[in-house]
């Protein structure tokens, strides 16, 4: 994963992060992306709703329903 600075973090949009009014969960890239994901389990139920909305809707390729037929 792409280092993310103090520097770098202050100067992404408010629309880079998966809780805007936070500023937290930074989905800049791919691989932030995925790490938002990964981390989850340190937000709450409300949180992770959130999160796991603004990933998919950002990255579709990383739902895990991606691919399955319906």
């Amino acid at each position: 994963m792409a280092k993310l600075s103090t520097k770098k973090r202050k100067r992404l949009k408010t629309s880079s992060f998966a809780l805007k009014k936070d500023r937290a969960y930074p989905i800049n890239d791919l691989d932030h992306g995925r790490a938002a994901l990964r981390l989850l389990h340190n937000a709450t139920p409300s949180e992770q709703t959130t999160i796991k909305a603004a990933v998919y809707k950002k990255f579709p390729s990383l739902r895990p329903d991606k691919g399955k037929k319906k």
